[in-house]
C-alpha cells in the first residue's frame, strides 16, 4: 500500500498544483490583459477541481490507507476504481468549465462526482460496520460521510433552481448550504477522524474525544444558519444556531485539552515538523471558530458577506490555512510521502504564502467596508498566487523524485 499511496498522494500534489496555477492565472487577468481566458470559467474550474480533486481525493486516499492498517492492502483493490472515478470526474470539471461555464458537460461531471461519493459513502460506512469496533475516530469518519451526502442537496437545489428559476437570496442560500456541509463537514469531519485515530490510542483521553465529538455534530446542522442570517427565522430557531457555536467553542476547547495534557504522546506519534504544520492549522482553525461566533450579530454577518474579498478571505482561510495545512502536516506527520528537504521548503514556502494571501485579503476586505482602495493590492496578491504556486510546485517534484533523500522529520 505504501508505493500506491505515494503514487496517489503524488497526484494529489499534481492536483493542487493545477489548482495553485489557475489561482495565478485568475489573479493574472485582473491586473493585466488575457482576452483568450473566461474569468468566471476558470473561477468555476479552480472551486470545483479544488473541492474534488484536491481535498476529496486525498481525503478519500487517507481514509482508505486508514482501512489499509486494519484491514490488509487489498483494501486498495475494493476502492481503486472509485478513486480513478472520482479523478475522472474532477478532471471532467476542471476541463469543462474552463470551456464552457455552467453547461451540459460540466454539470454532468459534477453529478458523476456526487454519484462517486455517494458509492463512496456506502462501501466505506459498510467497511467501517464490518470491523466491530466502536472507536471515536469512526465516529467522526460517520458523519463526515453522512454531511458529504447532506451537501449534495445543495447541488441538486441549484439545479432545480436552474430550471424552475429563483430569488437570488435563495441561489446564495444553497451554494452556502453546498459549501458549509463540504468544508465543515465533510472535510473536517474526515481530518478529525484521522487525527482522532492516533489521539484515541490514549485511554484518558477518549472522554474528551467523546465530548468533542457530540459538540462539533450537534453544531453542525444549526451552523448553516450563521450563513443565511439575512433569511427571517424565529428566535427558537436563532436560540439553536447560538447555542450551536457554543458548543462549537466547547467542542473545540475539549479538543485542545487533549493536545495539551498529551503532548509527550503526541511528540513520539507525529514528526517534529508535521507538528508545526499541524498547530497552525489549529490557530487557523481557532480564528475560523471566532470569526464564526461573530458572524451571530445578523447586521454583522449580512456586512461580510455583502463583500467579496471578505468571503474569497474566509473560504481561503478555511480551504488553504484550516484544511490543506493540515492534510499537509498529517501526510509529513506519518512520512507517507518522501519528506525530503525539498519537500520541507516547498511545504514552508506555501504556508508562507498561505499568510501572505490571508493578510492581504483581509486588508482588502476592511478597506473595502470603508470604500478605500488599496494601491497595488491586485499585483500583492499575484505575488502571493505565484508562492504558493512555487512552494506546490517543489512538494510535488519532491514526491515524484521518491525515496528518503536525506529525509527529515
Amino acid at each position: 500500500m505504501n508505493r500506491s499511496l505515494r503514487k496517489w498522494l503524488a497526484v494529489s500534489f499534481l492536483n493542487l498544483l493545477l489548482v495553485a496555477f489557475l489561482g495565478v492565472v485568475m489573479r493574472y487577468k485582473i491586473e493585466f490583459p488575457l482576452p483568450l481566458i473566461d474569468q468566471k470559467y476558470v473561477l468555476h474550474s479552480h472551486s470545483h477541481f479544488a473541492f474534488s480533486g484536491w481535498i476529496t481525493q486525498t481525503l478519500m486516499v487517507l481514509l482508505v490507507y486508514y482501512l489499509s492498517l486494519k484491514n490488509g492492502e487489498g483494501v486498495l483493490k475494493k476502492y481503486r476504481w472509485l478513486l480513478y472515478a472520482n479523478l475522472i470526474t474532477a478532471y471532467g470539471m476542471l476541463i469543462s468549465f474552463i470551456l464552457q461555464g455552467y453547461a451540459f458537460y460540466s454539470i454532468s461531471f459534477s453529478t458523476l462526482s456526487i454519484v462517486v461519493s455517494f458509492f463512496f459513502a456506502a462501501y466505506y460506512w459498510k467497511d467501517l460496520n464490518r470491523m466491530n469496533e466502536n472507536k471515536v475516530s469512526h465516529w467522526w469518519f460517520k458523519a463526515a460521510l453522512a454531511f458529504s451526502v447532506i451537501s449534495s442537496i445543495g447541488t441538486f437545489g441549484l439545479a432545480y433552481m436552474m430550471i424552475n428559476g429563483m430569488e437570488q437570496e435563495w441561489y446564495l442560500a444553497l451554494i452556502y448550504f453546498f459549501l458549509h456541509f463540504q468544508y465543515n463537514g465533510w472535510f473536517f469531519f474526515a481530518g478529525m477522524g484521522l487525527l482522532v485515530s492516533s489521539l484515541e490510542k490514549i485511554n484518558t483521553a477518549v472522554k474528551d474525544l467523546k465530548v468533542a465529538f457530540l459538540c462539533f455534530c450537534f453544531a453542525c446542522i444549526p451552523a448553516y444558519f450563521l450563513s443565511v442570517l439575512w433569511i427571517p427565522f424565529g428566535s427558537i430557531l436563532y436560540s439553536i444556531v447560538i447555542a450551536a457555536v457554543i458548543a462549537q467553542l466547547v467542542g473545540w476547547a475539549f479538543m485542545v485539552k487533549v493536545f495539551i495534557k498529551n503532548k509527550i504522546f503526541i511528540g513520539q506519534q507525529f514528526s517534529k515538523y508535521g507538528q508545526v504544520l499541524l498547530v497552525l492549522s489549529a490557530v487557523a482553525f481557532t480564528i475560523k471558530l471566532l470569526l464564526q461566533s461573530g458572524s451571530v450579530h445578523p447586521e454583522l454577518s449580512q456586512l461580510s458577506y455583502g463583500f467579496r474579498p471578505i468571503i474569497i478571505g474566509y473560504l481561503h482561510l478555511v480551504l488553504l490555512a484550516v484544511t490543506s495545512i493540515f492534510i499537509i502536516g498529517y501526510i509529513v506527520s506519518f512520512k507517507l510521502v518522501s519528506v525530503t528537504r525539498m519537500f520541507i521548503t516547498g511545504t514552508s514556502i506555501f504556508v508562507v504564502g498561505v499568510i501572505i494571501n490571508e493578510l492581504l485579503l483581509m486588508v482588502q476586505g476592511v478597506s473595502g467596508l470603508t470604500y478605500n482602495i488599496v494601491p497595488y493590492i491586485n499585483i500583492m496578491l499575484l505575488v502571493a498566487a505565484v508562492i504558493l504556486f512555487c512552494g506546490i510546485a517543489m512538494m510535488f517534484i519532491s514526491c515524484c523524485k521518491g525515496g528518503y533523500n536525506r529525509s527529515l522529520s
